[in-house]
């Protein structure tokens, strides 16, 4: 199955703050079935527990536990911040991926989109990447391996 896709990714964003970035993300979820719009709303809510601001300009927010049950299938989605957004680190994100993970899949997937990154020239192939389908390629590529 595929996580990811051309319609999942916007390359372009521009938010005021952290929670219309994570709200951009989890639009992208749900206009793709993946999750309910309640499952937003828990994103947001986690964000204001702890941060999903992982460093290096990446966010990687996701439901709270609690919105497991909102969730209809397994899908990421990637906003793209060229003027990054402050969620609340020592810089701002510039890449803000969205998760829903179904059944088990959660920590799979979290580590799986976090070890894409632990490779810099990863962030910095999706930030110059030109179109949705190189970002969807760097993203899958790095989960297979």
């Amino acid at each position: 199955m595929k996580l990811l896709s051309k319609e999942k990714i916007i390359l372009n964003g521009k938010a005021n703050d952290k929670y219309e970035a994570i709200r951009m993300a989890g639009k992208l979820l749900v206009d793709a079935g993946h999750v309910t719009e309640e499952y937003v709303d828990k994103m947001v809510e986690r964000e204001e527990i702890v941060s999903t601001y992982m460093g290096g300009g990446l966010a990687i927010p996701h439901g709270t536990k609690e919105a497991k049950s909102l969730i209809s299938s397994t899908g990421l989605s990637v906003v793209r911040f060229p003027e990054g957004v402050d969620f609340g680190g020592d810089e701002p994100a510039f890449i803000v991926i969205g998760i829903a993970a179904a059944g088990g899949d959660h920590m799979e997937v979290l580590t799986n989109v976090a070890m894409v990154f632990t490779e810099e020239s990863n962030l910095e192939r999706i930030m110059n990447a030109r179109t949705e389908e190189e970002i969807a390629k760097i993203l899958e590529g790095g989960m297979e391996a």
